[in-house]
């Protein structure tokens, strides 16, 4: 089918800016041109006094695997009888029957990173998705996408009630190495009998969990609220030379000069929360924009259900509020979380080839007066507030 926008201010989020009185022409599930475009239809969309943007994305979410309304029988985020379980994935504990994807639809939101939550020091296996669809499977963009890992509070917390390690931060810290280590060991077992046709070690689903981190096709994803719990997580990516994205970042304003010198994508939030714990005591708006001030490549997130998903527009706005540019709070919910998690050459942004993922607002998007109108997820129409 093929479909075209017309006559709109497009956001493009791509070098090529904010296109004025501009068409989107959309064939399947692809963008195929943006620009001035004369060609017939299947269907034509007047967005005259419109605002259209790439689909809105959360770079670090649960959406899914804590249900809506449920408790228990739908908390499926922490496995939290082992510290250590990389082998989770959380496209076996994401339900996208739950309500908070329509929500999250009707917010412009078509993309998020899904998965595990923060009570193990490897808590499991995050994924990519679309926010529409009904099989999990079809809505993979990215799987696994990064491996999550915790430090600070909740690991500590968790694991003393069990009376288990890990009790201290030195207990995360070296229970990760260790586990590093065990599957470097394995890595190099496997590699050494397979040169020799021989038989390798047991089959060890944990460590080939890790496999893709220690070869750096994929992050460890941080939790890490603390300063000091920043830095332990940029000191371990180090020794083992791993790719690393700090999520949360709390603290992230107050040791600006080492954050730009060591160049970690920082995914922001959630900040329209209360100071529920220790760690949050230095919780702050203005955080998003002095890192982006400085350089870093930030991301802003929900960590749904701890803020409504829905609400992922209105943490870019308050960031604007306190200090962070327009214009980079924008990329904070488009293209820079594609660019962190490793997406953006499918979604991200309104160009050519891209998945037409496409949000169309009467007003924008900062302005809470605002109402999106039409959702488009892979060039299928998602949300439409008329219907």
């Amino acid at each position: 089918m093929r479909r075209i926008i017309k006559n709109a201010k497009i956001y493009t989020m791509s070098e090529a800016g904010i296109l004025e009185n501009a068409d989107i022409l959309i064939e399947d599930n692809k963008i195929i041109e943006v620009g001035e475009i004369d060609v017939g239809a299947d269907e034509v969309f007047n967005a005259t006094g419109k605002l259209v943007f790439p689909g809105f994305i959360d770079a670090h979410s649960h959406l899914g695997m804590f249900e809506d309304s449920i408790g228990f029988e739908g908390d499926d985020g922490n496995e939290d009888t082992d510290p250590v379980t990389p082998h989770m994935r959380a496209i076996d504990g994401i339900n996208p029957c739950d309500r908070c994807f329509s929500e999250a639809l009707s917010a412009g939101i078509t993309t998020t990173a899904t998965g595990p939550g923060s009570t193990n020091i490897i808590g499991g296996q995050f994924a990519v998705i679309k926010t529409y669809g009904k099989r999990i499977d079809n809505m993979i963009i990215k799987a696994p996408a990064a491996i999550k890992i915790a430090f600070g509070e909740n690991p500590k917390r968790v694991y003393k009630e069990k009376q288990k390690s890990p009790t201290t931060r030195m207990a995360t810290a070296a229970t990760l190495r260790e586990t590093l280590f065990k599957t470097i060991e394995y890595m190099n077992k496997k590699e050494k009998a397979a040169a020799k046709n021989e038989e390798g070690p047991d089959y060890n689903l944990k460590y080939e969990s890790l496999i893709p981190v220690l070869k750096g096709e994929i992050p460890l994803k941080a939790h890490a609220h603390r300063a000091d719990d920043i830095y332990t997580a940029i000191r371990i990516a180090k020794e083992f030379n791993l790719k690393l994205t700090l999520d949360h970042v709390t603290e992230g304003y107050l040791m600006l000069d080492e954050l730009k010198k060591e160049k970690y994508p920082c995914i922001v939030g959630p900040n329209l929360t209360m100071r529920s714990k220790i760690e949050l005591k230095n919780l702050s708006f203005e955080n998003a924009g002095k890192l982006s001030k400085n350089g870093i490549l930030v991301a802003l997130m929900t960590d749904h259900p701890v803020i409504p998903i829905q609400y992922l527009i209105l943490c870019a706005a308050l960031s604007v509020k306190e200090g962070m540019e327009e214009y980079e709070a924008l990329k904070a919910i488009t293209i820079n979380p594609a660019k962190i998690l490793g997406i953006d050459n499918r979604v991200g942004s309104i160009e050519k080839g891209k998945d037409a993922d496409i949000v169309i607002i009467n007003g924008h998007p900062f302005d809470t007066f605002s109402n999106i109108e039409r959702v488009l997820v892979d060039g299928e129409i998602a949300y439409d507030a008329e219907r």
